[in-house]
């Protein structure tokens, strides 16, 4: 019950989603932290806080119940043959693009396999989604995880021949200060990055837009319909720029290419399911990114 109210963030919401009264799941924390001779929550009118111990106290849980669900599906068979549910998330556009077109293929295979497929382009907490693979874009900060790279991407710049007509082509990333642009409100796109004049150091841009917008493709359509240029990933403006919809510019202010990863929670014992998931989408997802190399060389 503890873990409920945490995920969903209130009392009354974890009280709504167990099918119980808000006083009897109150009672059981209050129960529980009587037994611990601890506080694990502050509660206010519209959240809920872990404590110190608190959080120590919900790791804890997690982990058990982690390694109480491998033993169950350990005993379901899940090690001896590939079946059950198995948890992929990825970012929204990477999951549209590149990793639907993989899963539909292995499921074809694993007629046993079940997939749940969660596409954010926030980065999960593979264990707080209790998730067994993600696509990951950008530089890995968590250690923990095993990763396998099976690309990168460009970011480019971008814009239409009839804006460029317009407002002329920008010379340097600092031109943008003065261009209309389109920018993509995303964790691995914002700020706006550049390589510098310095060997690898990096410039950031911070830009007051003309249009912000919450995805890479209506980015993509607002840059194409001329209302500014616009930073994406370059699969996201691949076909735009071979149809000369869209234009590459600033290139040799371009960033190194992001890595792509394939990632998952290192366990002592991995699913056959995990296994041959892993096994078959890394030469498919390299295959997939390599194909963007040359896409406006």
């Amino acid at each position: 019950m503890l873990l409920c109210a945490v995920e969903k963030g209130s009392l009354s919401a974890a009280a709504r989603n167990l099918q119980i009264p808000v006083s009897t799941l109150t009672r059981s924390v209050n129960d529980l932290e009587e037994l611990i001779g601890t506080k694990l929550l502050v509660r206010t009118t519209r959240k809920l806080t872990l404590t110190e111990p608190g959080a120590e106290y919900v790791s804890a849980a997690r982990r058990i119940l982690e390694q109480v669900d491998e033993q169950e599906r350990h005993a379901a068979g899940e090690f001896i043959a590939p079946r059950g549910e198995l948890v992929v998330t990825t970012p929204v556009q990477v999951a549209r693009l590149r990793v639907l077109p993989v899963i539909s293929q292995f499921l074809e295979f694993h007629p046993d396999i079940r997939i749940k497929l969660l596409q954010s382009d926030r980065n999960v907490d593979l264990v707080d989604a209790r998730a067994d693979v993600a696509v990951r874009i950008g530089r890995l900060r968590d250690s923990s995880m095993i990763a396998t790279q099976v690309g990168s991407l460009r970011v480019v710049c971008v814009a239409s021949p009839a804006f460029l007509k317009k407002h002329g082509t920008p010379q340097s990333p600092k031109d943008l200060h003065a261009t209309p642009c389109v920018v993509f409100d995303s964790p691995y796109l914002s700020p706006w990055r550049f390589r510098g004049n310095a060997k690898g150091h990096t410039a950031t841009l911070e830009l007051v837009p003309r249009l912000l917008v919450s995805s890479p493709d209506a980015a993509a359509d607002a840059a194409i319909e001329s209302v500014g240029a616009t930073m994406l990933l370059e699969h996201d403006v691949a076909n735009a720029v071979k149809a000369r919809q869209l234009t590459c510019i600033l290139r040799e202010f371009e960033v190194e290419p992001v890595p792509v990863h394939l990632v998952h929670v290192s366990r002592n014992m991995m699913a056959l399911k995990v296994r041959r998931f892993i096994d078959f989408a890394v030469p498919k997802l390299r295959e997939a990114l390599s194909d963007l190399g040359q896409m406006d060389r």
